[in-house]
């Protein structure tokens, strides 16, 4: 500090009508104590009609800007640098319309209104609903989007990318077909178990045959498989297709002229179009099996008494009506999980976020078309 430096002062000069607060001296950071004291004990004793002169203002820094603004706030401060008799500096009028306009900007917090409890439940209901039919108009595009693709190239056998449909046919069936099988066949068991539990209280133990059979050739069957399938491939899908978004190589496919649709999507669907009916068919199979072992074991039902009731009892029409659903299911399915691969960016943290979804996707919407054509059927009576 020179021996020059006058320290900064604030005088509210009454003399006048209206009162004027008048700023004088150095308004700087070696004198920002006292000019801290000084606009503490100022608070209160002027209103809003008191002008402001800046004219005797002295040196001034970013500290003592902020320390006017405190004292007179952003609004009334703007206008006094701005009013056509103010003689201090253009340098010093830009230092204080920055640290206002900054105070302004990012050091006035903003209350926000507070919003009831209802108004907020309706707003995330309102925001979810949005969401889920967004979701759905982008399904139903990309929908369009394959059958156009696999239209187009159905005439062109040139084009028909057959080596990675029968790769993903062998990683999503064959692969797969262990554990369809085991769960399958220990569900039927399961089901069994319970059926005849329930029906031996009605001295009923023979209908637990048809128990299994009707269960599992309508519903269970291809239903254990969509959701296997839900889990395990439309996640393997969002994942593989999440990598390459996040890696570039999407971009790089359509660079060089090709469609990634034509390329890694129609080759999936396709593959699963072919995988999950024959792995429903076995879980079908497993499902009776598993039924069959129970009822040899604990019932007393003799495999050929178990066949012999299974044919006579449950007709082709029920087999018909859960193999039917199994091509609807793989095709949503492979298409979710597909698309949410696309829609990943470019991190690790979006390629799982995606891979949840298409799993919580492809589930909800298996179980929702299921519960569909069970009414469907049943109406119909078939």
């Amino acid at each position: 500090m020179t021996s020059s430096s006058i320290t900064g002062s604030a005088r509210l000069d009454t003399s006048i009508t209206p009162a004027r607060l008048r700023v004088s001296g150095d308004w700087t950071l070696a004198h920002y104590a006292e000019l801290k004291q000084l606009t503490e004990n100022l608070h209160g004793q002027y209103d809003v009609n008191t002008t402001v002169d800046l004219n005797s203002l002295g040196a001034l820094d970013t500290a003592g800007a902020s320390l006017l603004v405190e004292l007179l706030g952003s609004d009334r401060l703007g206008k006094s640098a701005e009013h056509p008799d103010c003689t201090i500096s253009q340098a010093d009028r830009a230092l204080l319309q920055t640290v206002y306009q900054s105070m302004t900007d990012f050091c006035v917090p903003i209350k926000e209104p507070e919003v009831s409890v209802s108004v907020q439940l309706l707003t995330r209901i309102g925001r979810a609903v949005d969401t889920v039919w967004q979701d759905t108009l982008q399904v139903l595009g990309f929908i369009g989007l394959i059958l156009e693709t696999i239209a187009r190239g159905l005439f062109r056998p040139k084009r028909w990318r057959l080596t990675p449909m029968i790769a993903h046919i062998e990683q999503t069936g064959l692969d797969a077909a262990p554990i369809v099988a085991l769960l399958t066949f220990l569900v039927g068991a399961v089901v069994a178990f319970l059926g005849a539990t329930v029906l031996a209280s009605f001295g009923a133990t023979i209908f637990t045959v048809d128990l299994v059979g009707f269960s599992f050739l309508r519903e269970f069957g291809v239903l254990l498989t969509a959701i296997l399938m839900a889990g395990r491939t439309a996640s393997a899908f969002t994942a593989q297709i999440g990598s390459m978004k996040a890696n570039e190589e999407i971009d790089a496919i359509r660079t060089l002229g090709l469609d990634p649709v034509e390329l890694l999507v129609v080759p999936r669907v396709l593959a699963m179009l072919v995988a999950l009916p024959m792995l429903t068919f076995l879980a079908m199979l497993c499902g009776i099996i598993g039924g069959g072992v129970v009822c040899a074991v604990s019932l007393g039902i003799s495999p050929a008494m178990f066949l012999s009731v299974l044919q006579a009892d449950i007709g082709i029409q029920h087999f018909l009506v859960g193999l039917v659903k199994a091509p609807v299911f793989a095709f949503l399915i492979a298409t979710i999980g597909c698309l949410e691969g696309f829609k990943v960016s470019g991190s690790a943290e979006s390629v799982g976020a995606h891979t949840t979804s298409a799993v919580v996707q492809s589930i909800f919407v298996v179980i929702v078309l299921d519960a569909v054509a069970a009414l469907f059927f049943m109406e119909m009576g078939w």
